[in-house]
């Protein structure tokens, strides 16, 4: 499998591993699969919006906590950006886009980013196991619902000592992912926090438990928000973990 094409003047290696070359095609023929446009993950759906608007006040509370916000002075990357929505979100925090950078391996998801994200955002279609960027280059980086469609530990693995590689001293990495299993999906694999400790040595990691399970949401949602939102004080109803992880002090 050959690599996307890159920035002008970024050095590109002719051809990924055997083992990374096979998680991503898995990982395109699994996304094929997805439809175009999901209902489920519209802005009219009441338990969407209910987890969305949920989720970026616990995003925002664990930046407030370091003293990241506001995100005017801080680069930003995301390692696979999908469409762009949380590169979206960091403008609407503060952040300026030419400061902010998302990859992703899908051309069709780069393309659609291009189109929704405002002039200045730098996107680009690669492997996140590959970055194609400086060590120390990124304030923040973020990956949210990236590592656990990974099914391959040793690629997982890869992608992590890439963000390890990229994060600057004294910066942060932004966690958003499924903490166990989607007995709906078999094209993800959920993240439990011993891994996590695992795929970054030495941090410290800070997470809490957010985003009431989906169906839940869109069902009660639907009927009473009230009722949702109390059900998301549950703990074991909550199916993400949201949180920091802090690199070892230099």
């Amino acid at each position: 499998m050959m690599v996307a094409p890159r920035s002008p003047g970024l050095a590109v290696p002719d051809a990924f591993p055997p083992s990374v070359a096979a998680e991503e095609q898995r990982m395109r023929l699994a996304w094929a699969k997805r439809p175009q446009k999901d209902p489920r993950y519209s802005w009219s759906n009441a338990g969407h919006l209910l987890n969305r608007q949920e989720r970026e006040r616990a995003a925002l509370r664990a930046l407030a906590r370091h003293d990241f916000l506001p995100l005017a002075s801080k680069s930003i990357l995301e390692v696979g950006c999908g469409t762009g929505g949380w590169l979206r979100d960091f403008v609407r925090w503060g952040a300026q886009p030419t400061d902010i950078t998302g990859i992703d391996l899908l051309p069709d998801r780069v393309s659609e980013a291009q189109r929704l994200c405002p002039p200045g955002v730098r996107l680009e279609c690669g492997s996140a196991t590959q970055l194609p960027w400086a060590a120390e280059e990124f304030d923040l980086v973020l990956q949210a619902t990236t590592l656990t469609a990974v099914l391959d530990r040793p690629v997982r693995r890869q992608i992590a000592g890439e963000m390890r590689r990229v994060l600057k001293p004294g910066g942060l990495i932004l966690w958003y992912d499924f903490r166990f299993d989607n007995p709906w999906n078999r094209d993800v694999q959920g993240i439990g926090k011993q891994e996590i400790r695992e795929l970054f040595p030495g941090y410290k990691v800070e997470l809490r438990r957010v985003t009431l399970a989906p169906p839940v949401a869109r069902w009660v949602a639907a009927r009473s928000r009230l009722a949702a939102a109390m059900l998301a004080s549950f703990p074991f109803l909550l199916t993400h973990y949201l949180g920091v992880l802090l690199p070892p002090a230099v």
